[in-house]
């Protein structure tokens, strides 16, 4: 992928706070009082409008055309329809919003109120993820979930009732209880909802999750025993699949799913190494190299008592041939720290191995895969050879077809992908990964 200074920027903008701690959950978002809703609404609109000097001050690129926003969680739906419109005034005072933008945002089933709909569209939201993780009963309330499938359904009614037709659900296969025969009554009334996107996630067992951390012990909260195992989560996640794309859910990316045109174009950002900001708790954002920003500008600012460009952009850049380098960024996870203003940000600057290990390990991601050739233009030969002879491995173990200078996952592939994206690795970066 060619980088360029005229690169559309994603906003992704973090809201943590829950009605009720799913069980299976690992994000930075918990119950915490409404009395810190607007406290926190008032701290992501100062990040907002202090983005641009930041990015700045950084030597980072921060475009002001924006084509994508996402309010995620946490559940944003929870915010009071005052807040909402706050958030989206801001960004609107910031940045250049495309008139024809995917605006996102993500809501819990049955936590919808009218009010706060009619925020969502006069606001310019056009997308709606409703984590619904499971469409019977039972399993979603012993997860922690509060809806049943009739709200669902009420809620894709209500949705679409007010001009908001880009719905996406998530359901997650390996939740206590589940069995086969369930999931297919939940993979049955995903289709029979008619939605255009669907998200399929595998559970995953951590110690960052309550249910996790109860597995990874042995004990039976949270109804631990009952989680199926490794095999059925395959069967029942290659299932999905399946049944998706016979409704004409065709999968573009390991856990997502749609119609023709309708994939999440703010996810795809993520998986195609395009620029996006991130605000809020524990948000993360990847922004390009901009080390002449203060020159472009006329003001100065940035540049050394000599006039020249700031010492730690030319670190970055040193050696880094005519590659752009890439600034990863992540805020805080502490709540309060971030109400406080307090949480410094954790930055890195990435050099053209660690970027052309992301390409690979992100661009698998996508059915579509990875262009071997466009690696080599982008990063030269001494990089992508060694990548190569491990697709080779790979595809020798089936985990991997390489055909036309294009190298794609497996369906097999797809369900151990973690190990697969770590044969794209330098054992350095390996290392500090598991430390």
């Amino acid at each position: 992928m060619k980088h360029s200074a005229g690169n559309a920027l994603g906003i992704y903008i973090s809201i943590p706070f829950c009605r009720t701690k799913c069980t299976y959950c690992n994000f930075a978002s918990g119950v915490f009082p409404a009395s810190d809703h607007a406290r926190y609404v008032e701290r992501v609109i100062a990040d907002l409008a202090g983005a641009q000097a930041w990015a700045g001050s950084v030597g980072a690129e921060l475009p002001r055309r924006v084509d994508t926003v996402y309010l995620g969680g946490g559940t944003p739906s929870l915010l009071a329809p005052e807040l909402v419109a706050r958030i989206f005034a801001a960004v609107r005072a910031e940045f250049d919003l495309d008139a024809d933008a995917e605006v996102t945002m993500e809501c819990a089933p049955g936590q919808l109120t009218d009010a706060t709909l009619g925020a969502m569209t006069a606001a310019g939201v056009n997308r709606v993820s409703l984590g619904v993780q499971s469409f019977v009963d039972r399993e979603a309330h012993a997860s922690g979930r509060l809806h049943s499938r009739a709200v669902v359904e009420e809620d894709l009614r209500r949705l679409r009732a007010a001009g908001i037709a880009n719905l996406n659900v998530d359901l997650i296969a390996g939740l206590a209880g589940q069995t086969l025969a369930s999931w297919e009554e939940s993979l049955a009334a995903l289709v029979a909802s008619e939605v255009p996107h669907a998200s399929v996630y595998m559970l995953e067992v951590d110690e960052d999750s309550r249910l996790g951390r109860e597995m990874l012990k042995g004990g039976a909260r949270y109804r631990a025993g009952l989680v199926p195992n490794e095999d059925a989560i395959a069967q029942m996640y290659e299932r999905a699949i399946e049944r998706l794309d016979a409704a004409g859910l065709r999968q573009y990316e390991i856990s997502n799913c749609s119609r023709l045109g309708l994939e999440s174009r703010h996810n795809l950002r993520y998986w195609e190494r395009r620029p996006y900001l991130g605000v809020g708790l524990d948000a993360s954002s990847m922004l390009l190299s901009d080390p002449t920003l203060a020159v472009r500008r006329g003001s100065g600012q940035g540049l050394d008592e000599d006039g020249d460009l700031p010492r730690f952009s030319q670190r970055a850049r040193k050696g880094w041939g005519t590659q752009d380098s890439i600034l990863r960024a992540t805020t805080t996870d502490d709540l309060a720290t971030y109400l406080a203003g307090t949480g410094a940000m954790e930055t890195e600057w990435l050099g053209p191995a660690r970027q052309h290990e992301e390409a690979w390990f992100l661009g698998l991601r996508t059915n579509a895969g990875v262009n071997a050739a466009a690696l080599r233009a982008e990063f030269g030969e001494e990089l992508v050879e060694p990548a190569l002879e491990a697709v080779e491995r790979l595809a020798q173990d089936e985990l991997l077809v390489f055909e036309g200078e294009r190298a794609r996952l497996t369906a097999r592939g797809r369900l151990i992908s973690n190990e697969v994206f770590q044969e794209f690795l330098r054992p350095e970066t390996a290392e500090a990964k598991r430390g």
